[in-house]
């Protein structure tokens, strides 16, 4: 076979890590330890609608992020969460898992001769121990905290081409708005990994290829 690509790097959290599930058993577990009751459903969804804001916000550490955006999730339900209780939801994302996909993806493209990489809205030391649930090798990481910006500004992107160099390079990720947009913004390809069958936002950009899950996306990659 002949590759196409040299390097193929991932967005970690919601493309290899189960993003949804991961929040879910953090405010699951943050209840908890409050001693409240609370929808996972709805916390889940004010999460997701107030991390982008958090973010665009001026740069602070991913942890702080996480905790904030918890804070103000929670209050949406009416949950005054404490500082105490955010800073333990922060601390509960190396405990997310995988999606059953990930790993046996990752492997079989390392042993196709691919190059690994991951380009993650997150600190260095919580991605360190998320990539202990992966049984494949990372030779790239690029974090938010390393470039001092979220995606989907394009530092992730700058500084790993700035590391791979010359080398043929594929991304993939599950977010069009994190990833999508910003990796076609700067001309490189990129497989969107629609987990969540999302419609294709009508003011674009269309990706390479727009695949199911990371079964169909090793299969794809691994015909070309």
């Amino acid at each position: 076979m002949t590759r196409e690509y040299d390097v193929i790097t991932f967005d970690c959290y919601g493309t290899l890590i189960d993003w949804d599930g991961g929040i879910r058993s953090g405010f699951a577990a943050a209840a908890r330890r409050a001693g409240v009751t609370i929808d996972l459903d709805a916390a889940l969804s004010a999460y997701h609608t107030i991390e982008p804001q958090v973010e665009a916000s001026e740069y602070r550490l991913y942890r702080q992020v996480l905790a904030e955006t918890a804070q103000r999730a929670a209050a949406t339900l009416g949950w005054p969460m404490d500082d105490d209780t955010a800073q333990f939801f922060a601390a509960t994302l190396p405990q997310w898992t995988p999606f059953d996909d990930a790993n046996p993806a990752l492997e079989r493209l390392h042993a196709a001769g691919y190059r690994l990489g991951i380009l993650s809205n997150v600190d260095d030391d919580l991605l360190a121990a998320t990539i202990r649930h992966f049984t494949a090798p990372i030779d790239l990481i690029v974090t938010a905290q390393q470039v001092g910006s979220y995606k989907p500004d394009t530092g992730h992107f700058i500084a790993a081409r700035e590391r791979i160099g010359g080398l043929r390079w594929l991304h993939a990720a599950q977010s069009h708005f994190h990833d999508v947009v910003p990796a076609t913004r700067l001309g490189l390809p990129v497989v969107w990994v629609n987990r969540k069958r999302e419609a294709l936002p009508p003011d674009g950009p269309a990706p390479l290829v727009e695949v199911p899950d990371l079964r169909t996306f090793v299969e794809w990659v691994c015909r070309k």
